[in-house]
């Protein structure tokens, strides 16, 4: 049988009356008479009904933190208990944008899974913003970002490096001067452009050229637009996209230069593009894995977490700092 606090709790998540009953198989005057009971126990109103949907007082504000902790609480208890019966089960529900999961995580979970094939894995795609704010609700186990102000918020270790690189078509009129600094689909697999004796290209030497870049809310927007600051200039805009992968073949067509990561070259390298490392600190970027507040962390997302560690430092060699 449900509490009262599950009750109204259902109330809080779909903001009306109707909705909540229906879900939780009770009548509308019954699951009202549980509020009303609920709100005289406490002394105050936890919603106010004058609004549609329903909003929360600031009583119900508190009594929802509460019920959210408590909620927390009794998951993580059943987790750890279920976990010590059989340490080599589990489940992890880890959330990461398009590129990260393409990019990044398919290889590292499909080795995962061969050495924890009882770990279950759940996997969420979506914004890199969206999906801390799962994070902070507790409906994910991990997530990933290279944003401050995200990474701020929560616990975090490191978790890979990744470049920053200029993508211009071939066929763009480039000088002779900037195009002796150019890198082939090749060179970047052989890991050139990291090299410290790799060319570094100025990015003023693009200013007239156009430049497909991602859209707001996305890190790789705002470094961009720094790098344009530092170098003095505002882009010839083409269009703006929601996708890296997307910007990546626009620009292989031709249709204007783009920034992409190393990592989609090592994937998908494109003969159709002339690859340029551009001098500038926001060029690179240290990812880290972010986890919930909460105080308990499942054995499986412990094992996950040195699983991919070891897996970065043995196949990309990468010393964090």
């Amino acid at each position: 049988m449900k509490t009262s606090m599950e009750y109204i709790y259902q109330i809080y998540l779909d903001g009306s009356l109707t909705e909540a009953a229906e879900k939780l198989h009770l009548t509308q005057p019954a699951l009202s008479l549980a509020v009303r009971q609920e709100e005289k126990n406490i002394g105050s109103a936890i919603f106010d009904r004058s609004q549609r949907p329903w909003t929360l007082t600031m009583a119900g504000e508190t009594y929802i933190r509460v019920a959210e902790q408590i909620k927390w609480l009794e998951s993580d208890l059943s987790r750890e208990l279920k976990e010590l019966r059989d340490l080599n089960t589990g489940q992890i529900h880890i959330g990461g944008s398009h590129y990260i999961n393409c990019f990044f995580l398919a290889e590292i979970l499909a080795d995962f899974t061969k050495k924890y094939p009882g770990i279950k894995l759940q996997i969420s795609e979506d914004s890199s913003a969206r999906l801390s704010k799962r994070l902070e609700r507790r409906e994910l186990d991990m997530t990933f970002s290279c944003a401050p102000e995200q990474i701020n918020r929560f616990r975090h270790q490191p978790a890979f490096f990744d470049h920053i690189l200029l993508a211009v078509p071939k066929q763009m009129a480039l000088s002779r001067s900037i195009k002796e600094s150019a890198m082939s689909a090749s060179d970047i697999q052989q890991k050139r452009h990291l090299s410290t004796d790799c060319p570094r290209a100025s990015l003023r030497e693009f200013q007239e050229i156009e430049f497909i870049l991602l859209q707001k809310g996305n890190n790789l927007h705002n470094r961009s637009l720094a790098m344009f600051e530092e170098a003095g200039f505002n882009p010839k805009v083409k269009m703006t996209l929601s996708q890296l992968v997307t910007a990546y073949r626009f620009a292989e067509q031709g249709l204007g230069a783009t920034f992409i990561s190393d990592r989609i070259i090592f994937t998908a390298p494109s003969g159709e593009l002339l690859y340029f490392s551009i001098a500038s600190q926001h060029a690179n970027r240290l990812f880290y894995m972010l986890l919930s507040q909460r105080n308990y962390t499942a054995h499986s997302v412990n094992a996950f977490i040195k699983f991919m560690q070891e897996w970065v430092l043995e196949k990309e060699g990468a010393h964090f700092p």
